[in-house]
């Protein structure tokens, strides 16, 4: 009897990330608590927590004069899920910052790839240094679904093919392309978050301009919106104080 045919893997083409919050232990009274050792004398942690215009005034001065170990006694930690070039961001943040990523040598990745949304600005004008992104026609939005959908086609069939003749996973990734979904744990505290916001989201209250990539700037606005919500007096002054980290 001929063998029976195998369906090919359903290639799935995202223009989103995702961001959860799988654990934290981050709250303002956690810098209230570690500066507290330098104020030994002066209000107590609990007088602090007690009087929320103390803790707010505490916690601006810390920010705007820049004492920033405070902000490291707490931490978060992110399940992320983006394309492998938005990792390759992500792991010029070394200080404060713990990465786990999904491997390709012990699992078989998954077709899952991105292709910007419609909402994505495609050309950059301007010299390096001084440069805008503005809106793509709608035939170069169409030429970069096609092609990267093409491209990504190619790319994951001969990695299937690989693998169905018994190569490696490791050596067989070595086809796939950075725009394939990957996933990882990244594990940070305020202060180190702060500094990577600072660099890669661009905001009207920055003192300091950034002009990050819109993929990670997408990450990073979601894990914003996780820290905001734990730390409410913090999130605050870091904008007060232009978003720079301390």
């Amino acid at each position: 009897m001929p063998d029976t045919p195998t369906s090919e893997p359903k290639l799935m083409f995202r223009g989103d990330v995702t961001v959860d919050l799988v654990k934290s232990s981050a709250t303002d009274s956690d810098v209230l608590w570690a500066a507290r050792v330098s104020t030994a004398g002066e209000k107590s942690l609990e007088e602090l927590q007690k009087d929320p215009e103390s803790s707010k005034g505490l916690i601006n001065y810390l920010m705007r004069d820049r004492h920033g170990s405070p902000f490291e006694h707490n931490s978060m930690t992110f399940f992320i899920s983006a394309p492998i070039f938005v990792f390759r961001e992500f792991m010029r943040h070394r200080v404060g910052w713990s990465y786990n990523e999904e491997s390709g040598r012990y699992r078989e990745l998954e077709p899952v790839f991105y292709v910007p949304n419609d909402d994505r600005k495609l050309v950059q004008k301007g010299r390096p240094g001084k440069y805008e992104f503005v809106e793509g026609t709608v035939g170069q939005h169409k030429l970069v679904s096609e092609a990267m959908e093409r491209s990504y086609r190619e790319a994951y069939e001969a990695y299937q093919e690989m693998l169905n003749e018994g190569v490696a996973r490791e050596v067989a990734r070595a086809v796939l392309p950075v725009g394939l979904f990957s996933s990882m744990y990244a594990t940070c505290n305020a202060r180190s978050l702060m500094h990577f916001l600072g660099l890669r989201t661009q905001h009207e209250q920055a003192k300091v301009p950034s002009f990050p990539q819109r993929e990670i700037e997408m990450v990073g606005e979601k894990m914003e919106e996780h820290w905001a919500k734990l730390m409410p007096l913090t999130y605050a002054a870091f904008n007060a104080n232009g978003r720079v980290a301390p």
